[in-house]
């Protein structure tokens, strides 16, 4: 798996880990809130046929860097804009799951003449009426998360991950529970996790209404693909956010949970293909 040096302003010297596959226009892949590039497996090998596809560790994540920061929807976003610049891509076209969705959006609205287009999987975005949950809320609270974090281990992440899915999936759990377990759930992966987790009341709450704005002029096409038995992401506020795109699609996914992209790859992987390179963005 490459790995690469970000440079510039609060990113400099952060390592940044990532896959790379295939030939042709650039397709990033945004994990989620506690994922990492491999979860993208079931779906590089399809787009890599007919494009150039990057999936990345985002910080604090995967096998990337976890220094001690602020772990904002802008932060990453600064860091997904260095590592374009590293990688010598221009544009791109970026797919997004769950919170990587987030991220995204905050990239396209703070560097729109990068982006070709946006397809949005299970995706919560800041602007609509998704707000944290009450475990992330618990979480959130400074010392009591700490405490809890302490608890985790990996039945309890299991249980977890398995509720997202609609259909029994042991074998994608197990994977996305054991892959880099160790390193994924050391102090400073958990320290990330909680960063980020504690910056959604700042992106999700207090500036809900300077990204419906800006979100509103936002002139590139946009598809969301979202399962109607998503338990994380309801598909009341998939809905919301199609509204408030300029140029969204919407697809429904039925008998599917919070992972579209394994619960129903191949699918989703032709939808992608077919919306992100083929046929070319306008300008």
């Amino acid at each position: 798996m490459p790995e690469l040096r970000l440079r510039g302003g609060e990113v400099d010297g952060l390592a940044l880990n990532y896959l790379v596959e295939g030939r042709g226009p650039a397709v990033v892949l945004v994990h989620g809130l506690g994922g990492f590039a491999e979860s993208w497996r079931h779906n590089i090998p399809s787009l890599a046929t007919r494009a150039t596809v990057y999936a990345i560790d985002l910080p604090g994540f995967g096998r990337s860097g976890k220094p001690p920061a602020h772990y904002s929807l802008g932060f990453f976003a600064r860091a997904l804009h260095a590592f374009l610049d590293a990688v010598g891509v221009g544009h791109a076209s970026l797919v997004g799951h769950s919170l990587g969705a987030a991220v995204a959006v905050t990239y396209a609205l703070t560097r729109p003449a990068r982006v070709e287009r946006l397809a949005l999987l299970s995706g919560c975005s800041p602007g609509f009426g998704w707000r944290p949950g009450w475990r992330a809320r618990l979480m959130a609270t400074p010392g009591l998360g700490e405490a809890l974090s302490l608890c985790g281990c990996a039945p309890l992440y299991r249980a977890a991950i398995a509720r997202c899915f609609h259909a029994d999936a042991a074998e994608e759990v197990a994977f996305l529970v054991g892959w880099d377990y160790a390193l994924r759930t050391s102090a400073p992966a958990r320290a990330a996790w909680l960063a980020t987790v504690r910056s959604f009341s700042t992106d999700f709450v207090e500036r809900r209404a300077d990204y419906r704005r800006a979100i509103a002029t936002l002139d590139l096409p946009v598809l969301l693909v979202h399962g109607r038995e998503d338990p994380a992401i309801p598909a009341a506020h998939c809905t919301e956010m199609a509204e408030g795109f300029a140029r969204a699609s919407l697809r429904w996914l039925d008998k599917c949970g919070h992972f579209p992209h394994i619960e129903h790859a191949q699918v989703v992987n032709g939808w992608l293909a077919d919306f992100l390179v083929g046929r070319p963005a306008p300008r």
